[in-house]
């Protein structure tokens, strides 16, 4: 156990360099910027930030254990195989980056941005931030993670939320402790005008995000899911824009009637379209990245029909919003080399695709010991124990498995 919470507090620090969760934490450096000379605010944004992602880390661990408690086969990032979850995370990261932009601001007045995010407004902006960041982890797996995760969800209750909070800690312990040790903090440059900039700059990786949920969305649910959230895209940018300028009215003492129409713009033309993405049936396509006409439909019954009959079989278990699978099929899977590597041993290719919620995937991961995605497995030509490849793949790795499993099969 003590392995696993170690595992899982040095996977939660590594998962901060991971791309998915690269747009929120950026929010944090500039925050840090921000409050260069305040070092008693930076340490209440840097506990706000720590209640955040712990609290919301517990409440997921206890979603999912109460899910797999009650027989459902689910596993880490559960919550992304939801298209209402990921139409909610777009729009929240198409929000943070029109107030990146300036075109309006949470909960506060239009101030310069040296002052935007003190007090209890600043605190509370932290906590969300890193409950935004914990959410946005999950389709990412760092090493040393997911053998964590998968261990934690064999476990008791007490024990597997112990190692989700080791989890939670490691992750929030980079950005907590340098906000609590101003030698640290001194390395940032001081506050200025050039934050405007750099505000705006970050505006761009938040986009960058939307743009990877609404790709997500569209694999989940289809084109009509895609025109939907498109729609509720553009309606939310008209609305904060009309909100924005409330808050300059508001602060010049006229009426604010352009709060109360965005308001009524976004609970009347985006809250029921969301409402029916759950109803929406799937219209996906084979992913680009992959050999979909060499590949064999995946399920435990189709492996036990085909292995040990002198061809061996990988099994990629992947998902659209899983970043570290789409890296690894073009840099790995998709290649020349591995596809001619495939030809020669006569592997089976198979997908096990989990964008959408699939129990006999979820049931798969959980008999490898691994808590969430990406898995690949090699079954040898033999039919003897199948191999776990590592998380983070090359073409070498991938080739000499599949030798390794056609030279077990050719000994028979």
């Amino acid at each position: 156990m003590l392995t696993a919470i170690a595992a899982a507090f040095l996977g939660g620090m590594i998962l901060n360099l991971m791309p998915c969760v690269f747009p929120v934490i950026s929010l944090k450096a500039l925050s840090l910027i921000r409050h260069h000379d305040q070092p008693a605010q930076a340490r209440a944004e840097g506990l706000a930030f720590l209640g955040g992602v712990v609290i919301t880390m517990l409440l997921l661990a206890g979603a999912l254990l109460l899910a797999r408690a009650g027989g459902s086969a689910v596993g880490w990032g559960f919550q992304l195989q939801s298209p209402l979850v990921i139409a909610l995370l777009i729009l929240v990261m198409l929000a943070s980056a029109l107030n990146l932009f300036g075109l309006f601001e949470v909960g506060l007045s239009v101030q310069r941005v040296g002052e935007v995010g003190s007090g209890r407004g600043g605190l509370t902006g932290s906590a969300l931030t890193g409950a935004l960041a914990i959410i946005v982890a999950t389709p990412c797996s760092a090493p040393f993670m997911a053998s964590a995760v998968g261990y934690a969800l064999t476990q008791p209750p007490l024990v597997s939320l112990a190692i989700f909070t080791a989890l939670a800690l490691g992750f929030a312990a980079p950005f907590t402790l340098v906000s609590f040790f101003p030698l640290l903090a001194r390395v940032l440059p001081a506050p200025g005008a050039w934050m405007v900039t750099l505000k705006h700059a970050l505006a761009f990786p938040m986009l960058g995000a939307v743009a990877w949920l609404i790709w997500v969305l569209e694999r989940q649910a289809g084109s009509a899911a895609l025109a939907l959230i498109l729609a509720c895209c553009l309606v939310l940018s008209f609305a904060a824009w009309l909100y924005g300028i409330a808050q300059k009215r508001r602060m010049m003492g006229r009426r604010h009637w352009p709060q109360h129409l965005a308001t009524a713009l976004f609970v009347l033309l985006v809250v029921p379209p969301l409402a029916s993405l759950t109803s929406l049936s799937s219209q996906t396509e084979a992913d680009e990245g992959t050999d979909a006409a060499a590949a064999v439909a995946w399920s435990p019954q189709n492996v036990d029909a085909i292995k040990g009959q002198g061809k061996p079989i990988l099994v990629n278990f992947t998902a659209s919003w899983c970043i570290t699978c789409q890296v690894n099929d073009r840099t790995s899977l998709s290649t020349q080399a591995v596809k001619a590597a495939m030809a020669r041993t006569s592997t089976i290719y198979m997908v096990a695709d989990s964008t959408k919620y699939n129990p006999d995937v979820e049931q798969a991961l959980s008999d490898f010991g691994r808590g969430g995605l990406p898995l690949y497995v090699v079954y040898p030509a033999d039919g003897g124990k199948p191999v776990v490849l590592p998380q983070v793949l090359t073409p070498r790795i991938v080739i000499d498995a599949l030798d390794h499993a056609t030279e077990t099969g050719k000994k028979i």
